[in-house]
């Protein structure tokens, strides 16, 4: 019998550490090659991880909450492999005789483990057989983690506990009332994704000049559309939304105006025009901000854009985002509508050249045949970096976009 030890492995393009959220398994359990044994969270998305090995678990090197640095040794797996053990140091690291990572994952020669400087951390524990943990989804798991709230004080019905379990678990009173408690404060670590975005909007904001466009659109005819699609047969299984139709405008401003689908190389002091149009959809998560792309989105159609708008909002509100499902993206859209928002000034998506705000759809007075009727009545704003795209473009680019929302079946019919 011998001890193989699995290390972090580069999950995402480049990534150097990742946050165990959750581990699924325990000393003494039994695994298998591709079982899922743990869940990590970068700065691009949570990953789950699978076993390299077969065997049995011998020691969790790692606690929940801790970060690592790929190329750490995070389990050790008791196999029935003929192999000397690896040397392990003090510290927990290994010796230059290195244990497994996943097969075209690369390690760091002089990974270490940072530990998180919060309070409330544990220091890092060997997990006991059978040790029961609260059923809950990594996502519940991180939201109870940033509210301060250990899981197994939360009342909940069910197979597992739910985000609304533990809002509910944080706003019952409790003693001493809040009154007595002026001056409070919780403490968050900014890391992971909170940390990633906040250093990509900074260098956003600071290096392209922002500029930004408002048109204020009678959306009567897509409000129609969407109810006419969600009778339709061929979306009987698929989720159809307003967002949808946004989409499809913004694909075909990107296919008349080309030139707005663009990227600036500083290094090499050249645009970059993709040949491909990936479009990225802003994603709220319990995470953070997401934007996941639709890979190559004009060649779909209508249905497969529907579709997979559905499983992207799904999986990152899941919190199954994939590295891969984040990079790439050369277009995006942000939906502020959802939160009962009007407009916004948004900013770029690091590299991109613009970001289309979706706003609430709401029913206004409005012109409409020489008269003044109700109507379905949303604002558009376009963001797009001045170095890339002037005036002109960007105002064609939203009038454009407007045109397809204004009249979706006239205009796309003559698209």
């Amino acid at each position: 019998m011998s001890s193989e030890t699995f290390r972090l492995p580069d999950v995402g393009e480049g990534l150097t550490e990742a946050e165990i959220l959750a581990w699924h398994v325990a000393v003494g359990d039994e695994v298998a090659v591709n079982q899922v044994i743990v869940e990590v969270e970068t700065a691009k998305a949570a990953v789950e991880l699978p076993c390299p090995f077969d065997g049995t678990v011998a020691e969790l090197l790692v606690a929940e909450g801790e970060t690592v640095a790929v190329g750490s040794p995070i389990i050790a797996v008791t196999t029935g492999a003929d192999e000397p053990p690896p040397v392990t140091s003090e510290d927990g690291g290994e010796s230059e005789s290195s244990g497994s990572v996943l097969v075209g994952y690369g390690t760091s020669a002089t990974a270490t483990r940072r530990r998180r400087r919060h309070p409330a951390t544990p220091e890092p524990v060997t997990a006991s057989p059978g040790a029961a943990r609260p059923p809950a989804t990594p996502p519940v798991r991180m939201l109870a983690k940033e509210l301060g709230v250990d899981l197994a004080d939360v009342a909940f019905e069910g197979d597992r506990i739910r985000r609304e379990d533990v809002r509910r678990h944080v706003d019952a009173p409790t003693d001493p009332p809040a009154a007595d408690r002026t001056g409070d404060e919780r403490r968050v670590p900014i890391k992971g994704v909170r940390k990633a975005t906040a250093a990509a909007m900074t260098a956003s904001a600071f290096t392209a000049p922002h500029v930004t466009e408002f048109v204020t659109v009678d959306v009567t005819a897509m409000t129609e559309t969407v109810e006419t699609l969600r009778a339709h047969r061929a979306f009987a299984d698929v989720r159809v939304t307003p967002l949808l139709l946004v989409a499809r405008a913004l694909l075909s401003a990107a296919r008349h105006f080309p030139d707005i689908n663009a990227r600036w190389d500083e290094e090499n002091q050249e645009i970059v025009y993709p040949h491909a149009v990936n479009l990225g959809i802003a994603a709220a998560t319990p995470r953070g901000l997401l934007v996941p792309n639709i890979k190559d989105a004009p060649g779909l159609t209508l249905v497969d854009l529907a579709r997979a708008l559905a499983e992207l909002t799904t999986t990152a509100r899941a919190g199954r985002i994939t590295p891969e499902q984040m990079a790439g993206g050369t277009i995006t859209i942000t939906n502020v509508g959802v939160f009962g928002v009007d407009a916004a000034t948004p900013i770029l998506n690091p590299g991109e050249a613009a970001i289309l705000c979706f706003g609430a759809v709401r029913r206004r007075p409005w012109e409409y045949r020489g008269e003044i009727a109700l109507r379905d009545v949303t604002q558009l704003s376009l963001s797009f970096d001045h170095r890339l795209v002037d005036g002109e473009l960007g105002s064609r680019v939203l009038a454009r976009v407007a045109a397809v929302l204004a009249d979706p079946a006239g205009e796309l019919l003559l698209d």
